[in-house]
């Protein structure tokens, strides 16, 4: 690579120091995501990231499988995936740089490696898709991976709750009551709004093992947030305001940016469940991605500083861009790095 300028073997530096990482950071994603789901399900996923860091200073890596799962009694995550020969995986990827605060920010994806939909099948056409719903947790860890490499003195914990949701004689069945790690039960009423499922044991986990100083969600949650906001922007929903004006500052800083969405305290009457503490999807019609949002949020004490994105609108392209070539486009990694690195 030839650098021109005033000063080239500045510019060489710079980008060998903190743009080299990102860009393996983002194709990370856009690999992960781009992969068949023959390629990248739970435990390859696993490899894969693991290969990426191998030697990189900072980074410790944690990996629950379904029986360390079953034991810490994390019904949901396990649930997903178990009408998969392929079991469920919980990843957790620690980075912390020199001069980092203690309590770490933590960054959770849906890792769905594919989304058959379960036993709440999906239709047929654009199925094959669904081998990139995963890929908000790989772009959560291409963000630590941009993190790490570049030695950012920050510190985070990447998340990423992997499994493949297929329509076994053993899966899950709607009506179907599942219970988190914390105890909290959920009345599994559509197989089919999974995704909010392993989010609540991989924040309950993270929460309790890390303590960390905020959480942010990011997910191919929703079709209702592609209603809304199309290809142009991923849907935020935050608690916290100071937490959701840095990521719409990061948003617009990397590039990717994010329209904030509502969470109403009506939305809590919507996804009531009269046997169990919460519903995983409401009945009829209504604002499909704050109730998803609502959803992933109650398994998130209220005092921790907590957001979700939703990015189904822009985790794929039909065409390329001078950035983001034809398929996957890693969505997130730009923003999860410029978050981490504006504290």
């Amino acid at each position: 690579m030839t650098f021109v300028g005033a000063n080239p073997s500045g510019a060489e530096a710079a980008f060998t120091g903190r743009w080299k990482p990102l860009v393996e950071g983002v194709r990370l994603s856009r690999d992960l995501a781009n992969e068949p789901a023959n390629v990248i399900y739970p435990e390859s996923f696993v490899a894969r990231v693991r290969e990426t860091l191998v030697g990189t200073p900072g980074v410790s890596i944690e990996v629950l499988d379904e029986a360390a799962m079953r034991k810490l009694g994390m019904g949901t995550l396990v649930g997903v995936g178990q009408g998969s020969p392929r079991g469920s995986r919980l990843l957790l990827i620690r980075y912390r740089g020199v001069g980092s605060p203690d309590a770490p920010t933590a960054f959770v994806g849906k890792g769905i490696t594919f989304d058959s939909g379960g036993l709440s099948l999906k239709p047929g056409a654009g199925m094959g898709n669904m081998k990139g719903d995963m890929s908000g947790a790989a772009s959560v860890m291409g963000a630590v991976v941009s993190l790490a490499k570049s030695r950012a003195p920050v510190h985070v914990v990447g998340v990423a709750a992997l499994a493949e949701n297929m329509p076994d004689g053993n899966a899950q069945r709607p009506g179907d009551v599942t219970r988190t790690m914390s105890g909290k039960t959920i009345e599994m009423v559509n197989a089919d709004a999974e995704g909010r499922l392993v989010l609540a044991d991989a924040n309950e986990y993270v929460a309790k093992a890390y303590r960390p100083k905020a959480i942010v969600n990011i997910a191919t949650l929703t079709g209702a947030v592609v209603g809304a906001l199309d290809n142009s922007y991923a849907g935020l929903f935050a608690r916290d305001e100071a937490l959701a004006a840095r990521l719409i500052a990061a948003g617009t800083t990397s590039g990717e940016e994010l329209w904030r969405l509502p969470l109403h305290k009506d939305y809590a009457e919507r996804m009531k469940s009269d046997i169990a503490d919460i519903r995983n999807s409401a009945t009829g019609q209504g604002p499909g991605a704050s109730l998803g949002a609502h959803f992933i949020g109650f398994f998130v004490d209220e005092a921790t500083p907590w957001a979700h994105l939703d990015i189904a609108g822009v985790n794929r392209s039909e065409k390329a861009t001078s950035l983001v070539p034809k398929g996957m486009t890693g969505f997130g990694v730009r923003l999860l790095d410029q978050l981490a690195r504006s504290e």
